[in-house]
């Protein structure tokens, strides 16, 4: 029953939302606000007195104008804390000052203490601004909603009282910003003000899309396409994100030529650290990616840049050039500076030439360098950037850029030929300037290319700006993403592709941060110390799907940062605020960024799972989360943990083996993982060794069968004619030396060497056996004639003699017959039928 009230309520809020015929978004400083109001008779006049064109000011105006006064004087802006790392003593003395224990003998309520902090002004301000909530002033409502949010003008916060106003805000007139805020409260619960509920988040976050909120589009796409809180629906994400990828190219081809430019702030913040796991132990600062990630981490900015404008100061045109790009590019922590920008590329460029004439004989490399500063200083002059704009200088400084095979220069040369800034239009001259850049690689000059192709409409135009548009992706440019999800969109060349356009615009979206989201804010107040409002700042960006908020709220939520409780409790002896504890809402953006496929992040749900922290404990599911942190040896501490697991037989079987295998492959994928991998398998050799002395029932480690080798006929002989130790020399041999000789084949000694010499060994012993033969001959023949050859002595002596000679002869032929005999049997004589088989082994 109360099922159905309850949407019956929500039924009615929402056709009072859709009703409502207001602004949509809430301007506070700029005194701008919703008129229409709901529910007494001051509404009605201003209604009545905007359909009549007259500009009638809300009830309670004066209050929040006169509060205002009073809050501008209480703004201090954050500024962030220098990142340059300390020395060893100055951190040595924060940490002993950080350590020393504080003790608070008395405490006052939380609310309390919260007032007690005001300061008069601020606390005249709030009154002021609550006696005009009273009159349902929309201003007032939104200011003491957001102080109360975020803790603006150093305001206590309570959501609790930031949930209220934000409810009378939406129920009064609508407004846009206050529904996607309770969305956000709803989605969240942060501060415990609701309970989460995610139906109700969509709900308020769809009503405020409708209305054109920018950030409340976002967060529906990415909804309707993770599919949380509703099924997912490619067509509706792909809707949302289609809306706010047209603001965000608007807008970018709304600044100077050649699109707006601004400094990305998306990042991580465990990155900084080297990863969730820290350095050496995260995905992102192990293995291949060790290499990558922050090659020069001790380094800060200031010290980079001293170091560089030390060089530039020896003349070194290198060094001026890249301080020139970091001054004008800017990056996260250093703002852009034009001036002192363009100080340096003139330097480099002066180098180069004098008198308008370059110089002779340069030094190597000067001459593109020149190019390259004479190109930034040309798009300095076109776009207006630190100095007044002036097409005929940059041209100028174009043109000569452009002579020096710079692509910057064409290009820009390019887009004045193209729309005509400053030249005639001449649209062959730009395209050649543009193929000229593009074949350099330049991708904002592809992205031209592929936009004239992409007019033409032939097939073969199709292909070409597909393929113009590909290579400029590679580059991240943001024209490039929208016109390739347009084309997937509506299969302009192809077939329609819904999950690629909802990728592409996706990118669109994020990468036009200064419009739909709150980096910037984020990151201010991270760098400041106010980890708080970072956090809340955050919340934000991570309902809109960046995948890096959602990594960082997770990572600032986490209670799991530390394996040592008692270490990180003496380095942060400050006791954690309430609004950073919340476990439950760290696992919930920890899935999410897993989702995006952060492997870090899949592997501490396997940890949340597998203690239960923020959820029950559930050892399937951190089983299911190491296996996918496991696949293809990306994470090492996945293989790690499942080593462990069957090491101790928690969630699957206990097995020595297989554990060590894991543990082998962590090691494997990650060489600094030396230290513990080696410590855990000392243990668990010897629980092994154990196990197999008493006959346990767990499988034990065992050694791996090596696999065996068929040996071949030639193999077999060589293996034999070696021992192991030139066995083991020759494989160590083939494997790291190369037999081969410049410009011919390869010897190969193994084939050749080993088998001449069986040949010639064979050949030996088969010439001895012949030569014996022979002389065996030979000597039978001389005995015989040497008794031919003795005279006859005596008639009875020569019968005696010649009876005892036969005698003697047939006894002496016996044995000679019986050696031919052996002889023949033994070696044939040629001629004879078996002398040929003899001869070739058998």
């Amino acid at each position: 029953m109360w099922r159905y009230v309850l949407w019956l309520l929500l039924l009615l809020q929402s056709i009072a939302f859709t009703s409502a015929n207001l602004h949509t978004e809430q301007h506070v400083l700029g005194g701008k606000s919703s008129k229409a109001t709901t529910g007494d008779s001051s509404g009605a006049e201003i209604i009545t007195a905007q359909a009549a064109g007259q500009t009638v000011r809300e009830p309670g105006a004066e209050l929040v104008e006169s509060a205002l006064t009073e809050l501008r004087k209480l703004y201090k802006p954050l500024h962030a804390r220098a990142r340059k790392p300390n020395g060893l003593f100055s951190a040595l003395g924060q940490f002993v000052i950080t350590a020393l224990p504080t003790f608070r003998l008395t405490a006052s309520p939380p609310e309390q203490a919260a007032a007690s902090r005001m300061s008069n002004a601020l606390r005249h301000a709030t009154q002021l601004l609550e006696e005009s909530a009273r009159l349902n002033n929309s201003d007032a409502l939104y200011i003491l909603a957001e102080m109360n949010f975020y803790g603006n003008y150093s305001h206590p916060r309570n959501f609790k009282a930031a949930f209220g106003y934000y409810h009378q805000l939406a129920l009064l007139n609508g407004n846009a910003s206050a529904m996607y805020m309770l969305g956000l409260m709803y989605s969240t619960g942060i501060g415990g003000a609701v309970e989460r509920d995610q139906a109700r988040a969509l709900l308020y976050y769809t009503f405020a899309a409708n209305k054109g909120h920018t950030r409340a589009e976002m967060t529906v796409a990415h909804r309707h396409h993770a599919g949380i809180g509703t099924p997912k629906s490619c067509e509706v994400a792909a809707r949302y994100y289609k809306r706010v990828a047209d603001k965000a190219i608007e807008w970018y081809r709304s600044g100077p030529p050649g699109g707006r430019s601004w400094i990305l702030e998306a990042h991580r913040i465990a990155d900084d650290t080297g990863g969730a796991y820290g350095e050496g132990a995260s995905v992102v600062s192990a293995g291949e990616n060790s290499a990558r990630s922050h090659p020069d981490s001790e380094a800060s900015i200031e010290d980079i840049i001293e170091y560089l404008d030390l060089m530039a100061q020896k003349g070194d045109f290198k060094a001026a050039f890249n301080l020139g790009r970091i001054y004008y590019e800017g990056q996260r922590g250093l703002s852009k500076n034009m001036a002192i920008a363009r100080r340096y590329f003139l330097d480099v460029v002066q180098k180069y030439w004098k008198k308008n004439r370059p110089i002779e004989n340069p030094k190597g490399g000067l001459e593109r360098f020149a190019g390259k500063a004479a190109g930034y200083i040309g798009r300095m002059y076109l776009r207006g950037e630190g100095v007044e704009q002036n097409f005929d200088r940059a041209k100028f400084w174009l043109e000569r850029g452009s002579l020096l095979k710079d692509a910057q220069s064409q290009h820009f040369l390019g887009l004045m030929y193209l729309h005509g800034y400053g030249v005639k239009r001449d649209l062959p001259q730009a395209i050649d300037y543009f193929k000229a850049a593009a074949s350099l690689d330049y991708a904002a000059a592809q992205v031209q290319l592929g936009i004239l192709y992409l007019d033409q409409g032939n097939t073969e135009d199709l292909i070409a700006a597909n393929h113009y548009f590909e290579l400029a992706m590679r580059w991240g440019h943001i024209e490039a993403y929208y016109y390739m999800a347009e084309v997937n969109m509506y299969g302009v060349g192809r077939d329609p592709n819904c999950q690629q356009a909802v990728s592409y615009y996706k990118i669109v979206a994020e990468r036009a941060e200064p419009i739909v989201s709150s980096w910037a804010d984020a990151n201010l107040a991270y760098e400041s110390g106010n980890v708080e409002l970072a956090l809340l700042e955050y919340l934000g960006a991570a309902e809109q799907g960046y995948e890096r908020a959602q990594n960082n709220v997770a990572h600032l939520l986490d209670p799991d940062k530390s394996r040592l409780p008692f270490l990180h409790r003496l380095l942060s002896p400050t006791p954690t605020s309430p609004l950073l504890h919340n476990p439950t809402l760290a696992l919930i953006y920890w899935t999410r960024s897993a989702r995006q496929s952060n492997i870090d992040a899949l592997v501490k749900m396997g940890d949340y799972y597998l203690y239960g922290i923020g959820t029950e404990a559930d050892v399937d599911k951190a089983v299911q989360c190491y296996t996918g942190a496991s696949e293809y040896l990306q994470s090492a501490q996945a293989l790690y943990n499942l080593g462990w697991m069957h090491e101790h037989g928690i969630g699957l079987d206990q097995d020595y083996h297989l554990a060590k295998r894991y543990y082998d492959s962590a090691l494997e994928t990650n060489e600094e993982a030396y230290l513990p991998v080696t410590l855990s398998l000392l243990k668990l050799r010897v629980k092994s060794a154990w196990n197999t002395l008493t006959h346990g029932r767990i499988n034990s480690i065992q050694d791996e069968p090596a696999p065996k080798k068929e040996w071949s006929f030639r193999e077999w002989i060589n293996n034999f004619l070696q021992n192991d130790e030139g066995q083991y020399y020759e494989e160590y041999y083939d494997e790291y030396y190369d037999d081969s000789m410049p410009g011919g084949d390869p010897l190969d000694f193994e084939d050749g060497l080993t088998e001449s010499l069986v040949i010639l060994g064979l050949a030996a012993v088969l010439a001895f056996l012949i030569m014996y033969r022979n002389q065996r001959q030979q000597q039978v023949v001389r005995q015989q004639q040497m008794q031919a050859q003795q005279p006859q002595q005596g008639l009875g002596q020569q019968q005696q003699q010649a009876q005892g000679q036969q005698h003697g002869q047939q006894q002496a032929q016996q044995p000679a017959q019986h050696q031919e005999q052996q002889q023949q049997e033994l070696f044939p004589q040629p001629g004879d039928p078996q002398f040929g088989q003899w001869a070739v082994g058998h």
